[in-house]
């Protein structure tokens, strides 16, 4: 074949220069034959439509090999398409088949596959029209992150993945390890000597960065985290995943309502984003769960499609209630009175669960919220404590369909009321010396939050499951790929 710099689908699909040559390179999504002309559907990933290329007195070679799944290249011409199905369509000149799929054996072919099938073959799944539409977004929504941050002077931070604390007692933890497991030294009183191991004490995977970062913000003023979490909690919900991403900044000098100020900025300035540059996908994966939303009962239906969803959330404000108020909506309501809660709300100090959560934003106020003041009991040592002594100026954002979407508050800023939170938790102060020296030199208050990156794709792109907006998700039972 002739050498050509290769042109990206997405850019032949926008070009109005007609008559021009290009060399175009993909994987064949379908084919169609009629008398001596072949018709073939190319994606090379870099949008969600397809480019046609129109090959005239194909040969039986060709005409063999140019199954669903196989890579082409094809230098032809640009040319204004006969139909009104799409601008324009390529006529081949010469194409050459770079890469052969067996059908007999190539399991994706042009239909609908069901999402638990696809995550069997997560190898693959990148190749269909969805997956492609997500991975897209999910890049588009971590560019955007960087974006947002970057231009309000924040310093992006790499916190460790490997701690020596479980400080946040947010769950079970992966435990890291360089000794023989069918060998494990023991100290006197018969239990492992972590003395022995790489780092000389016991270590784990984190749940989170956010406890490093308040060291940074305490320098910087404003930084934030991206990166990879881990909890081995043995959890097969729709919601969970055993490793996700968090996006965590940590703010000196802002209390809980500048806390939640930026957390509602960057919510919207994301959501518009995706609307600014990925409205093809959007309008895509609107449209599949249109047709998904058919085939449901008409009491379980969605009131929103997903592109209307995404515009109410960035046009409206948020409610901001206190986790008081938020009891006795739920209390009070019929769903609770009428048992339609899987968990009863009982009362004050309940820890709301996502039924509660999504009740709150779906039914009651109708749009995203923010729950503020929850009872300290039900909240980590770090947080501010108010001055009532039972709540601390913690903040989550409520979202439909997904519930919590961020979790964060003020942090505790007096060295004294921490010492007596970690000592009321049971948190060691020795292993913490150095987070509570933050409070010993130069204390100020400070605030952050965490998103989950995860949750922030589920909402973007409509899907329903978590395993769906990562590329190789891990779950109990399941490490493939």
């Amino acid at each position: 074949m002739t050498k050509q710099k290769r042109t990206k689908i997405v850019d032949i699909l926008q070009c109005t220069e007609f008559d021009k040559e290009v060399l175009v390179k993909g994987w064949i999504r379908n084919r169609r034959f009629s008398k001596n002309v072949a018709f073939l559907s190319v994606n090379d990933g870099s949008t969600i439509n397809n480019i046609q290329i129109v090959v005239t007195n194909p040969s039986e070679e060709l005409t063999a090999k140019c199954s669903v799944g196989s890579s082409v290249a094809c230098i032809g011409k640009w040319v204004k398409s006969q139909g009104d199905k799409q601008l324009g369509e390529v006529e081949a000149k010469e194409v050459t088949i770079t890469g052969f799929a067996d059908p007999e054996l190539y399991p994706l072919q042009p239909k609908k596959h069901s999402l638990e099938f696809l995550r069997e073959i997560a190898h693959l799944r990148f190749r269909t029209s969805t997956f492609g539409a997500v991975f897209r977004i999910r890049h588009a929504m971590a560019y955007a992150i960087h974006k947002f941050f970057n231009d309000r002077g924040f310093v992006y931070i790499n916190t460790p993945i490997i701690t020596a604390s479980d400080c946040e007692g947010a769950g079970e933890m992966f435990r890291v390890t360089t000794m023989d497991l069918e060998n494990l030294p023991k100290n006197e009183s018969g239990k492992v000597d972590y003395t022995k191991d790489f780092f000389g004490k016991s270590t784990n995977l984190t749940v989170s960065g956010q406890l490093e970062a308040e060291l940074a913000a305490m320098a910087l003023s404003q930084v934030y985290t991206f990166g990879p979490t881990f909890r081995a909690e043995n959890s097969n919900t729709t919601r969970h995943l055993a490793e996700f991403w968090m996006v965590e900044p940590e703010m000196a000098f802002y209390d809980i309502n500048d806390n939640m100020d930026i957390a509602e900025e960057m919510l919207k300035y994301l959501i518009q984003y995706a609307l600014d540059n990925c409205m093809d996908d959007i309008m895509f994966l609107d449209q599949r769960l249109q047709n998904e939303e058919k085939d449901k009962p008409q009491n379980e239906r969605s009131d929103m499609g997903l592109i209307e969803k995404l515009k109410f959330v960035v046009s409206h404000d948020f409610a901001r209630v206190s986790y008081t108020e938020a009891i006795d909506v739920l209390q009070n309501s019929n769903y609770n009175k009428k048992n339609k809660f899987k968990y009863p709300v009982t009362g004050w100090g309940l820890d709301l669960q996502s039924e509660h959560e999504r009740y709150l934003v779906e039914h009651h106020y109708k749009r995203p919220v923010i729950l503020t003041d929850y009872p300290k009991e039900i909240k980590a040592f770090y947080m501010k404590q108010n001055e009532d002594g039972k709540t601390v100026r913690a903040m989550d954002v409520l979202f439909p369909q997904i519930g919590e979407i961020i979790g964060g508050s003020e942090r505790e800023s007096d060295y004294t009321k921490l010492v007596t939170r970690m000592r009321e938790m049971g948190v060691p102060e020795k292993e913490m010396f150095w987070y509570l020296d933050l409070r010993r030199f130069g204390t100020v208050e400070h605030s952050g939050f965490g998103l989950g990156f995860e949750r922030l794709i589920l909402f973007v792109t409509g899907m329903s499951n978590i395993r769906d907006v990562i590329a190789f998700p891990r779950t109990p039972g399941n490490a493939d790929f």
